[in-house]
């Protein structure tokens, strides 16, 4: 198994590999880096991660495995979070697409631009044009939950699955861009759950007030 996480303390794709392993009771250690600083540029980083990105694991012998959906995918085989069912899988594949596809890329911009980097204004016809995209994915996502019932998951019926991983981090942070979730009670729900489940892992460290934070914080690793 993976020895070694990098990340950095805002990442919403490494969040969803500390959820998972957290979930599955993985200890994994992080090595944190910072956006700030520019580590993500250093080259002893890029030696190690081509992609220049993370979410990466490097294992003991050495070998370095990137991309968010590719890590939970291996996490997750042989356990509950990956079902048996073929057509379970493709499910969770489909929404996984979904979520890299039309969720995530408006939710994170919008969280970038407007909470992170505080270089927009909501008004701007491109903020506006990412916001409505960003609610039309989250209206999917909620229609989605709703049909599952305040039992189910969004691709898995009675244990969730790496697609319910996959979605919480940008959903969650869908109110730094301005969405409030009040108005997709499936979603907060369905949030409100995932935060329950044994081994929820918060964005900072034993502080889950701080999901939304907007800075790096010393001391945090």
């Amino acid at each position: 198994m993976p020895v070694i996480l990098y990340d950095t303390q805002r990442s919403g794709n490494a969040w969803k590999v500390r959820l998972l392993a957290g979930f599955l009771g993985l200890p994994l250690r992080r090595r944190t880096l910072s956006i700030d600083r520019g580590d993500l540029r250093d080259p002893a980083f890029l030696a190690r991660v081509p992609f220049a990105q993370v979410p990466a694991l490097e294992f003991e012998d050495g070998r370095v495995l990137s991309e968010s959906a590719a890590i939970l995918y291996l996490l997750a085989r042989d356990t509950a979070w990956w079902p048996a069912d073929p057509f379970a899988q493709a499910r969770v594949l489909s929404w996984m697409s979904f979520e890299q596809e039309r969720h995530m890329p408006p939710l994170a911009q919008l969280r970038l631009r407007l909470a992170l980097h505080r270089d927009a204004d909501p008004g701007e016809a491109r903020i506006l044009t990412l916001t409505g995209q960003a609610r039309h994915a989250l209206s999917l996502l909620e229609a989605r939950l709703a049909e599952a019932g305040p039992e189910g998951w969004v691709a898995t019926a009675g244990h969730p699955s790496i697609a319910d991983v996959a979605l919480y981090p940008y959903t969650r942070f869908a109110p730094m861009g301005g969405i409030a979730l009040e108005s997709f009670p499936a979603i907060t729900g369905w949030l409100e759950r995932l935060q329950r489940w044994p081994g929820y892992q918060p964005l900072f460290p034993g502080r889950a007030e701080m999901d939304l934070a907007t800075t790096e914080t010393e001391g945090t690793a």
